[in-house]
């Protein structure tokens, strides 16, 4: 095995460092997600669910977001390996752009149409008009997570990562303070519920944007963006851009939409399976911090030395990050079951709900080792490495040709309990190893974007 792991120490020392940064921003921001989650827990369980269901908008906007954000990550990152600045300027202008345009298309989606987006979701009208009073203050966060989101993948890219800690801490405490006032009417404030919750995402999503914005065009150093680099286009680069970035876009969004879709199959068995998926996956996320840090971590190192040129480091590092990713999974699948009845005792919950999330725990205890390999594998080294185009269609076949046909089935056909359903929906992460093991190790997917 220590044939196969880099003797390169800088590696190990930016390999750590980065992903116990991103760990760190990953789990303030999931934080936030949680507190929201057990304060409407505690206010309501009809709230809790409502609040779910728009948080499965949240997270296709999320996961488009991120799309366009990875794209500013990839081609930064070999720009940033090859030290050339002003390319790197205008690619973040394409994805400040791209981002606005994400927000303002699901704001107007949302907003003019939310009952029938939400009973996408549901059938339970008191969740959706719960759902729906969230939703129509929420929606206006839309434009500044957008906008908030890509600057800091593009930041990422250049291996600043620190500020995106920084934005989650202030994201977290803005939100959970005036969560607790408006949700329950404290500090003399209303007591507003779900619209309180809904109130404190818009406020912090303001700030946030506010002090990334600051930090890029007044503190940073390295990539000293100007007014005048977002208001330019340069269409060569936006064309690069597209190469690159359609596809992780393209794979992002369907992958947001699969997850919304897997709510959405799990929300028609009942509001209990909504208020049991939506704990367990909210656990999930704070505990797969390390693992997704490490998605990140690597995609930037590999993008940076294929930049570089230094193919024989591209292929060394990639062999020893898969070893890590491994312990990684490991290690996050123990902790989820060693954490699941301290973390399910916050919740005032039904029994029967209770019961639920914690089956679902447990089959996120065993899936998250192979979501641990095979995705860091895949959207971090592979897609890293330049090849966008696979992780796309990869991920289609599985989760659009297998996964969701096979769910659907067994939830309204055969009429399988909501757990045989769960197990379905989560069976991709350990069947796509078989797929990640043999693409990263014959070292196909390195490719040089850059011009």
């Amino acid at each position: 095995m220590t044939k196969l792991l880099t003797k390169n120490r800088s590696f190990y020392k930016d390999f750590f460092l980065m992903t116990l940064i991103l760990a760190l921003q990953n789990l303030i921001t999931c934080s936030v997600n949680l507190a929201d989650n057990i304060m409407l827990g505690s206010y309501a369980e009809v709230s809790l669910s409502g609040a779910a269901i728009v948080n499965q908008i949240q997270y296709l906007l999320q996961m488009l977001t991120m799309g366009i954000g990875e794209g500013v990550v990839i081609l930064c990152a070999q720009y940033w390996g090859k030290k050339e600045i002003e390319p790197i300027r205008r690619i973040f202008s394409i994805g400040i752009k791209l981002g606005l345009l994400a927000g303002g298309l699901m704001w107007a989606i949302v907003f003019f149409f939310p009952v029938p987006v939400l009973s996408l979701f549901t059938n339970d009208q008191a969740v959706i008009e719960e759902a729906k009073s969230y939703l129509q203050i929420v929606c206006f966060s839309y434009f500044f997570f957008c906008i908030t989101n890509t600057i800091i993948c593009g930041l990422r890219g250049v291996e600043t990562v620190r500020i995106g800690v920084v934005v989650s801490l202030i994201a977290l405490f803005v939100n959970m303070g005036l969560n607790y006032m408006f949700i329950f009417g404290k500090f003399g404030a209303p007591e507003l519920g779900i619209r309180g919750a809904a109130i404190g995402t818009l406020v912090s999503r303001i700030i946030e944007t506010g002090v990334v914005v600051f930090y890029l065009f007044v503190v940073d150093k390295k990539v000293k963006m100007k007014i005048s680099d977002f208001l330019s286009f340069d269409r060569e680069l936006f064309s690069d851009y597209i190469r690159v970035g359609a596809f992780v876009i393209m794979s992002n969004m369907l992958w947001g939409v699969a997850m919304a879709v897997q709510a959405a199959i799990l929300g028609h068995l009942g509001s209990v399976a909504i208020a049991a998926n939506s704990i367990a996956a909210t656990v999930f996320q704070v505990l797969t911090v390390v693992t997704y840090g490490s998605d990140s971590a690597a995609a930037v190192i590999t993008g940076r030395t294929v930049g570089e040129g230094d193919i024989p480091h591209v292929k060394e590092y990639a062999r020893t990050m898969q070893l890590l990713f491994l312990g990684i999974g490991v290690l996050t699948g123990l902790g989820l079951f060693l954490v699941k009845e301290p973390i399910l005792d916050f919740y005032s919950i039904s029994a029967q709900t209770r019961d639920m999330a914690g089956d679902f725990i447990n089959v996120l205890c065993i899936t998250v080792v192979g979501t641990a390999y095979q995705c860091a594998s895949l959207t971090g080294i592979v897609r890293g490495g330049g090849d966008t185009k696979f992780v796309f269609i990869n991920d289609s076949i599985f989760m659009w040709l297998l996964v969701l046909p096979l769910s659907a089935l067994a939830a309204f056909v055969l009429n399988w309990s909501p757990l045989a359903v769960f197990w379905i929906l989560k069976s991709d992460q350990i069947a796509k190893c078989l797929v990640a093991l043999p693409k990263v190790n014959r070292f196909r997917w390195i490719r040089q974007l850059t011009r």
